[in-house]
């Protein structure tokens, strides 16, 4: 592991409150998660604006650490709560790829067959393990961090909460010659570079989706499972919601959030698609799609769920959309591709990117026109494996 979270300086406890007429570089180095709270209530009392905006500054990098700590977070304001996250969000968005293996051939030619279990499969040497980032102005790829060796970059799941990256669960090789699901969850700051673990699953996972909802996170089935179980953040603490009806889903599903709601589909029922309601904690059924193809991807944009379909009989890419206020399926957009491959997705402004490792497509989702664009991105030259996009925030050049 690269670090810790916050352990990076931690000071010793005679020095729980170091004095504020320190200079601005020596101030950052001494505020730690065991003394912010001391350090901004005295800057307070004492007008220190700049020791103050450290503080917050500090609280915004190490936001888990302190979210976790009751003397830090209960004891901040509504308003200095919303600060730290509001300037954690701040800063330059990217689009992000992660190396992984899924284990199995999403949106193959193969419309319905079973995908293959990534426990039978051999060891994720051949994957790199890199995280790729985007640069909108040169549009060059370049690489931000690497996965740790103790994260498995096969069959895991990925999303980000806060302006973090989450992996969960996954395939372990283990000394025996086989290969095991993994419970084991970390998370990666884009704002320090630090890698750390959280809290593990209840129960090892693999080819899960993983989902971040109204501040929870969501791990989502895997293979031989329906279980669903919830992550809050504050207490670092998993726990079972609902599961998934019996019957539903093999693996090989797409999961997203939106409105508040989780939606799930795919599987070997290409057409249905469910939603959770957290408060009720129930799923209940959606309209079918018309689409009897797997599809390769679903992500949510406002109020609605696009689904993105690989037509290989047609050389094409076909996309479905969930109204989910008046609940009914739409046609969309339609983009043709020579040898189509799969492909993930993920959202950022008013444009959903589609990944592989050829190529990366833009859809435009406009109130007036909605669309693939005629310009396709190249993806990172050097990639290996399947691409998992997301979005983080960087600090500003």
């Amino acid at each position: 592991m690269e670090g810790s979270e916050g352990k990076e300086s931690e000071p010793t406890s005679g020095d729980l409150c170091p004095h504020l007429g320190s200079t601005a570089a020596d101030m950052s180095q001494q505020i730690s998660a065991e003394n912010c709270y001391e350090i901004l209530t005295k800057a307070k009392s004492e007008g220190a604006e700049g020791v103050k905006e450290q503080v917050y500054g500090y609280m915004s990098a190490h936001y888990l650490q302190v979210l976790r700590t009751p003397g830090v977070y209960g004891r901040l304001t509504a308003g200095e709560r919303e600060l730290i996250l509001a300037r954690r969000m701040e800063g330059r968005k990217v689009l992000a790829v992660a190396e992984t293996c899924e284990g199995h051939d999403r949106g193959g030619s193969r419309e319905n067959s079973r995908p293959q279990s990534p426990l039978l499969q051999g060891p994720e040497d051949t994957v790199h393990r890199r995280v790729f980032c985007l640069h909108q102005d040169t549009q060059r790829w370049e690489v931000l961090t690497s996965l740790p060796e103790e994260v498995s970059a096969k069959g895991s799941g990925m999303c980000t909460l806060y302006n973090y990256l989450f992996v969960a669960g996954g395939v372990r090789a283990h000394g025996d010659g086989r290969s095991k699901a993994s419970d084991r969850v970390f998370c990666y700051n884009p704002l320090t570079g630090v890698w750390s673990q959280v809290r593990p699953l209840t129960q090892p996972r693999c080819q899960l989706r993983l989902v971040s909802m109204d501040g929870y996170l969501y791990a989502i089935g895997g293979e031989c499972l329906f279980t669903v179980e919830r992550y809050e953040p504050r207490t670092d603490r998993w726990s079972q919601v609902a599961p998934l009806p019996k019957g539903s889903f093999a693996v090989a599903h797409e999961a997203t959030s939106c409105g508040g709601e989780l939606f799930v589909s795919g599987g070997s029922l290409f057409y249905r698609l469910l939603r959770y309601d957290s408060r009720r904690d129930e799923w209940e059924e959606c309209p079918f799609n018309e689409s009897r193809r797997r599809s390769t991807d679903m992500v949510a944009h406002r109020s609605l769920v696009y689904r993105f379909d690989v037509d290989r009989e047609r050389a094409g890419v076909n996309v479905y959309k969930y109204n989910t206020v008046v609940k009914v399926w739409h046609g969309g957009a339609s983009f043709p591709l020579e040898n189509p491959l799969p492909f993930r997705c993920a959202v950022l402004g008013d444009r959903i990117y589609c990944v592989n490792r050829s190529q990366t497509l833009q859809f435009e989702v406009q109130e007036e026109r909605e669309g693939f664009l005629p310009e396709v991105l190249p993806s990172p030259v050097e990639a290996r494996g399947a691409l998992m996009p997301f979005v983080l925030s960087l600090t500003r050049d």
